[in-house]
C-alpha cells in the first residue's frame, strides 16, 4: 500500500504563512494575465446571461472576489472557470438556495452545524476564519440520530434532505463569515476580500472502524465545497492522528480530490503549537492545543476583541446566540461603510427576518473610541498625583498612568495633547507605554500619523436587500 505524499505528512512549506504566498491569485493581487482573464470571464458570463454587471442604482449579481474564486479553481482559464459558474447557477436555482437559507429550521440548523466544522469566532493571522472540527463526536449513535432527523426533514428539493442542510452551512460561510472577517478593522492586506477559511482537525481518539462509517459524511462535504463553493478551503490541519493514520492514508484521500488533499497537513504532536502558531496568533488557538482560547466543539463562537468592538449586537436575552450560530446574512445599512445582520430562518415553524446586530463603519468606530479614550484620560487627570521620594516612586505603591502626568520643571518636555482620532485604533489597554525618568513625562511620545481615509473599505460581498423597503421596515 502506497504511503501518503511526504508532503503531507508534517507542516507546509515554511513560506506559505507569508502575506505574498496566500495573496498569489486573490482579488488586488492578480497579475497582468490574471487580470485580464477576470475581465474575460466576467465579459463570458454577462453574454451567456449568468452574470448581471453593476448600474448606478444596483450591485453587480456577483462580486469580483466569488469570480476570481471561480477562475483560482480553474488555473484562470476564462473558459473552464465559466463552465463550473454555469454548472453552480442552475444548480442554485434548482434547489432554491436563496429560499432555503431564509426559510430553513433553525433546529434543523443547529443540528446539522454540531456534525461539521465550527467557526470559533477567530480569525488567523491573515484575518481568515478558523474553524474547528472534532471529528471523535460523531460517533455511531449520533450520526444515526442525525441521518433520521434529515430523512424527516421538510426541506424537499433535488437534493437529498441531508445535503440541503449542508448547503445552508456553507451559505453562512459565504454570507455571513466572510463578509464579517473581510470587514474586520487591522486585518493585513484589507484591499483583499477574504473568501477562505482554514480547518483544525481534531481525529484524536477516532478508531479505524469510526473513520470508516464517517467517509460518505466527509465526502458529501468535500464534493459540494469542490463543485459549488470552489476555493474556499485555505488549509486543513489535522491534529491527533492515531499510529494507523499513515498506514491507511492512501485509502483515505481517495475520499477526497485532488485539490482538497493538497490542502491537509497531518502534524504530529510536537508539530501542532510550533505549526499552528505561525498561522494563528497563540490567544486564538484553543486551548487543548496549547493556545489561550477557551473554545470547545458545540461552543458558541467567540468572537476576538477586535470584531466585538466594532459590532453592536441588538437587545435579547437569546439574540447574540441566533447572531452567532444561526443563519444570518449581511445587508448593506444606510450609513457608508454600515452593515446590518438580519437573522432569517424559521421558528416554531414562523419565518423570521429580524435585525441582530450591527457592524459600524469605520468612521463610527473612530468617534466612539476617541469618546472612551477622552473619557478614560479625563478620569485618570482626576486621580491624586503619586508622592514622589528622591529615590523614585513611594514604596509598595502601584503604578497607574497617572503618574505620565507628573508635573516637571523640564520645560523641554512636550506638552501633553488631546487624543486624535488616530489613537482609536488602539484599545486603551494597549496605549504605548512610555518609560519615565525621575517621574517626569517621556521625551518623546510616538503618536501614529491620522489617517487619511477614515472610511471602512467596502465590498461587494453584502447581501443587498430582497426588499428595497426591507430597512424601513428594520428601523
Amino acid at each position: 500500500m502506497d504511503g501518503p505524499p511526504k508532503e503531507q505528512l508534517g507542516p507546509p512549506a515554511a513560506d506559505a504563512a507569508k502575506a505574498e504566498t496566500r495573496l498569489r491569485g486573490h482579488l488586488g493581487h492578480l497579475t497582468k494575465d490574471e487580470d485580464a482573464a477576470l475581465t474575460a470571464f466576467r465579459d463570458l458570463c454577462t453574454k451567456q446571461g449568468f452574470y448581471k454587471p453593476a448600474t448606478a442604482g444596483s450591485k453587480a449579481s456577483h462580486d469580483d472576489g466569488t469570480l476570481v474564486r471561480y477562475l483560482r479553481a480553474r488555473k484562470f482559464v476564462p473558459q473552464d472557470a465559466f463552465v463550473q459558474f454555469k454548472d453552480t447557477e442552475i444548480w442554485r436555482k434548482q434547489n432554491d438556495l436563496e429560499a432555503l437559507y431564509e426559510r430553513i429550521d433553525i433546529k434543523d440548523y443547529w443540528e446539522s452545524r454540531s456534525v461539521y466544522p465550527q467557526w470559533t469566532g477567530r480569525r488567523d493571522k491573515r484575518g481568515i476564519p478558523v474553524y474547528l472540527y472534532d471529528v471523535s463526536k460523531l460517533d455511531t449513535k449520533k450520526m444515526a440520530t442525525y441521518t433520521s432527523s434529515t430523512s424527516k426533514s421538510k426541506e424537499k428539493g433535488p437534493s437529498p434532505s441531508k445535503m440541503l442542510r449542508l448547503f445552508a452551512l456553507y451559505e453562512n460561510l459565504t454570507r455571513f463569515v466572510m463578509p464579517l472577517c473581510t470587514a474586520a478593522p487591522g486585518r493585513p492586506n484589507p484591499e483583499t476580500p477574504v473568501d477562505q477559511s482554514n480547518n483544525i482537525v481534531d481525529i484524536s481518539k477516532v478508531g479505524l472502524k469510526q473513520f470508516w462509517n464517517l467517509r460518505s459524511h466527509m465526502q458529501d462535504a468535500s464534493q459540494l465545497a469542490t463543485a459549488h463553493y470552489p476555493e474556499t478551503l485555505d488549509r486543513i490541519f489535522i491534529l491527533g492522528a492515531p499510529s494507523f493514520f499513515p498506514t491507511v492514508w492512501s485509502w483515505i484521500k481517495r475520499w477526497f480530490d485532488p485539490i482538497t488533499t493538497s490542502k491537509i497537513f497531518v502534524l504530529s504532536q510536537h508539530e501542532a503549537l510550533p505549526t499552528l502558531s505561525q498561522f494563528i496568533n497563540i490567544e486564538d488557538i484553543p486551548k487543548r492545543y496549547g493556545g489561550q482560547l477557551q473554545f470547545e466543539c458545540g461552543d458558541m463562537p467567540n468572537l476576538d476583541p477586535e470584531l466585538r468592538d466594532c459590532i453592536t449586537i441588538s437587545p435579547g436575552s437569546d439574540t447574540e446566540r441566533y447572531f452567532l450560530t444561526g443563519p444570518v446574512r449581511w445587508i448593506d445599512a444606510g450609513e457608508i461603510g454600515e452593515m446590518e445582520a438580519i437573522g432569517v430562518g424559521s421558528v416554531d415553524g414562523k419565518q423570521r427576518k429580524e435585525h441582530v446586530a450591527t457592524l459600524h463603519s469605520l468612521a463610527t468606530r473612530v468617534a466612539t473610541h476617541t469618546e472612551r479614550l477622552s473619557r478614560a484620560t479625563t478620569q485618570q487627570s482626576q486621580l491624586p498625583l503619586t508622592p514622589l521620594t528622591a529615590g523614585g516612586l513611594t514604596p509598595n505603591r502601584p503604578v497607574s498612568q497617572s503618574h505620565y502626568f507628573a508635573p516637571t520643571t523640564d520645560t523641554s518636555a512636550p506638552t501633553l495633547q488631546p487624543p486624535t482620532a488616530a489613537l482609536a485604533h488602539m484599545n486603551i489597554n494597549e496605549q504605548p507605554a512610555h518609560p519615565v525618568q525621575n517621574g517626569g513625562p517621556p521625551a518623546k511620545i510616538a503618536v501614529p500619523s491620522r489617517p487619511v481615509d477614515l472610511e471602512r473599505q467596502k465590498t461587494e460581498f453584502m447581501t443587498p436587500p430582497s426588499d428595497p423597503s426591507e430597512l424601513k421596515t428594520l428601523a
